[in-house]
């Protein structure tokens, strides 16, 4: 028996659909990972007195993640520098301090890293030593964290980085948060 010309209309309607869904899944990018942020300086003005009392890490598909916590502080007073620098040197001293990776990102935040009332520390770091708590095995883009110090309500940290990379800086509530994305083309 054979077919209406509706129901040939019908079929070769739903074969061009199917060819059409196999080409689109066959082009598709592979990912959608965000990486024109650029790797040039990015800079807020701000600051406050509410004092850094963690750092920690996270690893994401696409960047590998740091998060600077400021309990209380909100989003309108939390201020950041963060670029690529040749050496880190600490404030105050000027001393070098080593950092490992085959690039580095300092990252200030206009925020000390101790009680402004009392001098005492908030956050249990030491210059020159790796950040406490913070463990970068199996990151595919951090490879060392370093604690530079808190100087004249300040805190300097020093991010090891497999190579200069696109990065991000967020301002989130009571937190400042850095992405440095896996790579420049958005593959994952």
């Amino acid at each position: 028996m054979a077919a209406t010309p509706a129901q040939a209309t019908t079929a070769q309607a739903a074969s061009t659909q199917a060819a059409t869904a196999r080409a689109s899944v066959a082009t598709a990018p592979a990912t959608a990972c965000p990486t024109g942020w650029g790797s040039t300086a990015k800079t807020r003005t701000a600051t406050t007195t509410v004092p850094v009392t963690n750092i920690r890490t996270g690893r994401q598909a696409c960047y590998d993640r740091m998060v600077i916590d400021l309990p209380g502080a909100g989003t309108r007073g939390l201020g950041y520098s963060v670029r690529y620098v040749d050496q880190l040197h600490q404030d105050g001293s000027g001393q070098p301090i080593t950092v490992g990776g085959g690039a580095i990102l300092e990252v200030r935040v206009t925020a000390p890293a101790y009680d402004p009332d009392t001098g005492a520390p908030t956050y249990p770091a030491r210059a020159g030593r790796p950040l406490p708590g913070v463990d970068l095995t199996g990151y595919r883009t951090f490879r060392d964290a370093r604690f530079a110090g808190s100087f004249e309500g300040e805190t300097q940290i020093g991010l090891g980085v497999r190579a200069r990379l696109p990065f991000r800086v967020v301002v989130l509530t009571d937190r400042v948060v850095v992405d440095v994305a896996h790579n420049w083309n958005g593959t994952r």
